[in-house]
């Protein structure tokens, strides 16, 4: 059920439309107002807590794509639904890089609508919910550190852990990720603050999917360019939950986790030794799981044929010093 906090704000300048989505959510138990401009939109959020707004791309005035940047400045705990009558993914996109939770297109499909709306609150109580756990850490700070520590990284487990059991394929999936970043952390000899490091990194790097649509996710065949863009904007989303809560290194590792040591990964701005160690890391981590285990479009690989794989890719795919380290530790001892 709706939060008592869960108002929402609608900001669109065609009255109906207007109508339409706050009759629509309001049924479903939320708070609604509404807003025919940005300084409407503006005006309300000074005065009212919002915990999302639902904002048309195209306006009279400023439009909803300069608005979203100002909203996400002033307002951090503001969920963000973009809607477009323009069906392009790039547009889509940039909504996303600028901070949107999530997009939908005109004409509204109100179920598909309904759902966007929940994912997104989701979302922001779950960011919510990991600030509250930060702050507490903070206030105990000085006693019984490494106890505190211990619990707060157990409730982020047991979140990612619930975001996962939704999911039959990628069950555990983070925390055997962690498991394999650590032992290649080991062989490469890392700092135990690199390590700790890569252990939250491990953990929250696929945090994000909260946003992805579960049924692209598990698409049985064949990704489209545009799902699979869809798909990779999760560690847009997932840099953007936890930038709040851990240190530059560890949004940099999963935001880099799928850049590809040669450079040749989606819209990829770096390129080999310049990619974070720790994405390198959970780079080949990431790869090594996902293989060995069922997916919908297909079978889990045997250990002969994963290790094979990896080390075709070194040098393209991945770093050939993970690789190495993979196989001294996970790959040769598996075979």
């Amino acid at each position: 059920m709706p939060s008592q906090q869960d108002t929402l704000l609608i900001v669109d300048d065609e009255p109906g439309i207007r109508r339409l989505l706050c009759s629509k959510l309001t049924g479903e138990g939320y708070q609604c107002g509404q807003a025919a401009d940005a300084e409407q939109a503006l005006n309300m959020l000074a005065t009212v807590p919002i915990a999302l707004v639902m904002l048309d791309v195209k306006m009279p005035g400023k439009s909803g794509m300069e608005l979203l940047p100002e909203i996400k400045a002033e307002y951090h705990d503001t969920a963000i639904i973009m809607a477009t009558a323009v069906n392009d993914i790039t547009i889509a996109i940039e909504c996303l890089k600028k901070g949107a939770d999530d997009y939908i297109c005109k004409p509204f499909n109100l179920e598909e609508l309904s759902l966007s709306v929940k994912r997104a609150l989701e979302k922001r109580h779950l960011q919510l919910e990991i600030r509250e756990y930060q702050q507490y850490l903070e206030e105990r700070i000085e006693e019984q550190t490494g106890e505190i520590k211990k619990l707060f990284l157990g409730a982020i487990e047991a979140l990612v852990s619930a975001l996962e059991a939704k999911d039959k394929y990628t069950g555990g999936h983070s925390r055997r990720v962690t498991e394999i970043s650590l032992a290649l952390g080991n062989e490469l000899s890392l700092s135990a603050q690199d390590l700790e490091d890569l252990r939250w990194g491990s953990l929250l790097h696929d945090i994000g999917k909260i946003a992805v649509d579960a049924a692209i996710q598990n698409k049985p065949g064949k990704l489209t360019p545009e799902e699979y863009e869809h798909i990779m904007t999760h560690v847009h989303v997932g840099v953007e939950i936890v930038r709040p809560l851990v240190s530059g290194k560890i949004t940099e590792m999963i935001e880099h986790h799928h850049a590809r040591y040669d450079g040749g990964g989606l819209h990829q701005v770096i390129i080999g030794d310049a990619i974070p160690l720790g994405a390198r890391i959970l780079a080949v981590a990431d790869a090594f799981d996902a293989m060995m285990s069922d997916r919908p479009y297909r079978s889990a690989m045997s250990i002969t044929d994963i290790v094979e794989e990896i080390k075709r890719c070194a040098g393209t795919q991945f770093d050939p010093l993970i690789v190495a380290a993979f196989l001294n530790t996970v790959g040769l001892a598996k075979t």
